[in-house]
């Protein structure tokens, strides 16, 4: 069966790019990863609504033909990237806002809208969709929502998850799943919508989705903390929680190794003194900006006074605020001064973290002298990150990795905080999930995709 062929006569040549036609380059790769040299694809189709995927998808079940979906490719587990024959499936021309209700709160958006354009047209309706990561220029929200995103706010908004009311979605088969739900109170039964969030396009392809929207902050108040160790970080996200409450939307913490990276490596100035035992990145969000202001002085003078805080520099303008974010969001320049390198995202209890970042360097240490580690994340809700980078060629990557998931299934952790499974993680899951857990996953994904093509080979 031609499956490119019979896929143009239902949906459009124009939809539709043969092996010889297609642009496979970057269906090929996200961020880190990229499909393995000898692998073909057989093509690219580039639906334009929810019947088209239904389409798509019907014939490629019928003909027992894998389908890998695909949003920005911004990921970084390789959930996206091509590892079989396979037709790819795009969502990027997808992209309409088709309704934002004020009275609701929600935004109701086809898959491959791009997080930024979310971000913006939320902003002109007067309201905040909180999601926000590194990659919001190129990262489509039906993606965040198959990941589960997490980002810079999980702290006050949650994860992705947390801001969906409704789902559609397109099983294996063709059958579209119509959840569209725009009340936050509905208990009828099964909530059928995480079956697909976070779930990788494993389950179903998400093609529509009802948003939260959030009241817009009128005041942002940002600082950069240096502290003497992991017990003052604690005890500043104590005072913040505290003094702060529902206005403290991000506390990101970063180690020396890090800190060193985000600024004097990039050739910025730093704005607190190198030497600190380590740096936190906080902010609010409030509705009252003079009164948010004072609290929010009032609050770090304290912290400060009672000697909790050893530094500290408070942003005065939005130029002010951008730069500091600039540090904690580096790892998008790494490439230019800490690569090759290995990247991990895991979670802890947010009050071991501080034990467990020591033990980690000094087991890659004691296996590879001269390794070098970076550490940072969003403590405050659990998430660490660590960059390893090793002057071997090639570095010992599944070597690597096996220590450290070890190590996190070990202390009780999750080898995955917000990043998703894909390939990458793939063998690992069992450090984080118990056998019964795998087996009602696999139970589930036969259930839903019998034949497997659905993203095969990605998560379980």
């Amino acid at each position: 069966m031609d499956i490119i062929a019979t896929l143009r006569e239902s949906i459009g040549a124009d939809a539709v790019h043969g092996p010889d036609e297609a642009d496979f380059p970057r269906h090929r790769r996200d961020f880190l990863n990229e499909t393995p040299a000898g692998v073909a694809l057989l093509g690219v189709a580039y639906p334009r609504d929810t019947a088209q995927v239904s389409a798509i998808l019907k014939a490629c079940n019928a003909a027992g033909i894998a389908v890998q979906p695909q949003g920005g490719m911004t990921g970084l587990a390789g959930g996206g990237v091509p590892h079989m024959p396979c037709l790819v499936l795009s969502l990027e021309r997808m992209r309409a806002i088709l309704e934002v209700d004020p009275d609701a709160s929600t935004m109701t958006v086809e898959a491959g809208v791009v997080l930024e354009t979310v971000q913006k047209a939320a902003d002109d309706a007067g309201f905040l969709f909180p999601l926000d990561l590194g990659g919001r220029g190129s990262a489509q929200i039906g993606g965040n929502a198959s990941t589960n995103a997490g980002g810079n706010r999980v702290l006050r908004y949650g994860m992705m998850r947390d801001l969906i009311l409704g789902v559609e979605a397109v099983l294996a088969d063709g059958t579209v799943m119509r959840s569209l739900n725009k009340m936050v109170k509905n208990n009828a039964g099964y909530d059928l919508k995480h079956l697909f969030i976070g779930s990788e396009g494993t389950l179903g392809i998400i093609t529509r989705l009802v948003l939260r929207l959030f009241p817009k902050p009128r005041s942002i108040a940002t600082a950069l903390v240096a502290l003497d160790d992991y017990p003052a970080v604690l005890e500043l996200l104590r005072r913040a929680k505290h003094g702060f409450g529902a206005t403290l939307s991000a506390f990101e913490v970063m180690w020396p190794d890090f800190y060193r990276l985000g600024t004097t490596a990039l050739g910025r100035q730093a704005p607190l003194p190198h030497g600190h035992g380590v740096y936190v990145l906080i902010e609010t969000m409030g509705t009252d900006e003079d009164a948010d202001r004072a609290r929010f002085e009032e609050v770090l003078g304290q912290i400060a006074e009672d000697g909790i805080a050893r530094d500290a520099v408070i942003a005065q303008s939005d130029t002010q605020t951008q730069a500091l974010w600039a540090i904690r969001d580096c790892p998008g320049e790494f490439p230019k001064i800490f690569w090759p390198q290995i990247s991990f995202d895991v979670s802890l209890p947010t009050g071991e973290i501080g034990d467990r970042v020591p033990e980690l360097r000094e087991r890659l240490e004691r296996r590879w002298p001269g390794v070098r580690t970076v550490f940072f994340g969003h403590v405050a809700d659990s998430n660490l990150h660590l960059s390893v980078r090793l002057d071997m060629d090639p570095m010992p990557v599944h070597a690597i990795d096996d220590l450290v998931y070890s190590a996190i299934g070990e202390w009780g952790g999750s080898i995955s905080a917000e990043h998703g499974i894909g390939t990458v993680k793939r063998e690992f899951l069992h450090h984080s999930r118990t056998a019964e857990e795998l087996a009602l996953m696999r139970l589930l994904k036969t259930t839903l995709d019998p034949n497997g093509i659905l993203n095969p080979g990605k998560v379980i």
